[in-house]
């Protein structure tokens, strides 16, 4: 199914940007979530996810909200998180992203900065705990439970004739979130980010991470830091792409062997988990099978950087399709069999980590950024892609050393 490209003049708020895919593409699959009381996988299109982005705007129209006025969500990754979000955006509001499994003084003190209206929250065993806290905010004056709504409460309006909301002014520069980041000393900082800093930054990506309308990424970092909101999110949404909300990092393994994705972002440290249980396994393996491995990673890594230019030729080359087949393979099957870029930040990739799994055919990009940033400033690419390297500067970004060897940057 052929999806219609949006282009940067044509965009300048998120609200914008989702409505505008929902025009262009609206029978194409948008997300896929767990139904935990169906035992099911249920997908939406964006014609669907339109509709439902409709109903809670309805819902929030009802709140008596203003626009620039901030309101909170603490949720898994799911599509209600998106559907939450976008109509919050469409009404001018602001979201304030919640880890959902955060310490309850930790979500009563970002809510008081922030001063949010409203907070949408996963379950009642949730608001249960942080139920005390809630309490003493002047300023919080709805709590909504997911689970309640998603089992038919009331807050959420039935029926299926909701139309999106069309803002009449539209200020690129109008503040979209609050995302509070941990310091290096006290509480979390609020770092304030613009429509125009997240939509510049998702074009950006774009041509850097060349997904497109055919990749199916995995969901499972928390949404509720701008790393898998801008790459696994908000740029999906820009090229059209599926993305598929993984039920739990307990069962990531699972979801990438039956969901098959083709795309996903990642943090360094899942890959060592990975390379833990591969440890284990040829640890009870018998010396040919570890030689085997052994030769499979090495062969694969010389070639990686023959074709890169990042080293010269080496006989072993000869062998990499071979081991290959035999290997590197089979440990692309246990991800999915079907990835052809995993984007990889939030802590440097170890040089071991990336010979092992770039020599087995992983296709790992590593790059840099910060919340305050948007958050990449530098990525690598899959025509130039050196794994000892956080790559380039996004288009648009300025970088320096200054005093100290301090990395600036500006954007």
């Amino acid at each position: 199914m052929a999806t219609v490209e949006i282009n940067r003049d044509e965009v300048a708020t998120l609200d914008q940007l989702f409505r505008l895919r929902c025009q262009r593409s609206p029978d194409a699959p948008a997300y896929r979530g767990f139904e935990a009381a169906a035992k099911t996988w249920r997908d939406w299109s964006w014609r669907e996810t339109a509709r439902e982005v409709g109903r809670w705007q309805a819902a929030l129209s009802a709140e008596g909200l203003n626009p620039g006025d901030r309101i909170a969500l603490s949720l898994r990754n799911c599509p209600q998180w998106v559907h939450f979000e976008q109509a919050a955006l469409g009404l001018g509001l602001v979201v304030v992203p919640l880890y959902a499994d955060d310490r309850a003084d930790n979500i009563a003190y970002i809510l008081e900065e922030t001063a949010a209206r409203l907070l949408l929250v996963q379950d009642e065993g949730r608001l249960r705990r942080m139920r005390a806290e809630l309490e003493a905010l002047p300023h919080l004056r709805r709590v909504v439970v997911l689970e309640d709504e998603l089992d038919g409460g009331d807050w959420l309006p039935a029926g299926e004739a909701f139309a999106l909301n069309v803002r009449e002014e539209v200020d690129p520069d109008a503040l979209a979130t609050i995302v509070f980041t941990s310091g290096t000393v006290g509480r979390p900082k609020g770092v304030m980010l613009s429509h125009r800093n997240l939509i510049s930054q998702v074009f950006a990506t774009r041509e850097r991470a060349g997904l497109h309308s055919a990749d199916r990424l995995l969901s499972f970092l928390p949404l509720a830091h701008m790393y898998e909101r801008s790459g696994g999110y908000y740029l999906p949404m820009l090229v059209g792409a599926e993305i598929c909300y993984a039920r739990s990092i307990a069962l990531l393994s699972n979801d990438l062997q039956e969901q098959r994705p083709t795309a996903f972002f990642t943090v360094p440290r899942i890959f060592e988990r990975i390379q833990a249980k591969l440890d284990e396994q040829l640890e009870k393996a018998g010396a040919l099978r570890r030689g085997l491995f052994r030769l499979a990673v090495n062969a694969g890594w010389r070639r990686f950087r023959y074709r890169k230019g990042l080293a010269g030729w080496h006989p072993l080359i000869l062998l990499a399709p071979l081991t290959q087949r035999l290997v590197g393979d089979k440990v692309l099957a246990k991800l999915g069999g079907r990835l052809r870029f995993v984007g990889t930040g939030g802590a440097p990739l170890s040089a071991t980590i990336a010979r092992t799994f770039i020599g087995l055919g992983v296709p790992l990009f590593q790059g840099y950024g910060m919340t305050e940033a948007s958050p990449v400033i530098c990525g690598n690419v899959p025509g130039a892609n050196d794994p000892e390297t956080i790559g380039p500067a996004l288009d648009g970004f300025e970088i320096k050393l200054g005093e100290n060897d301090e990395l600036l940057a500006r954007g």
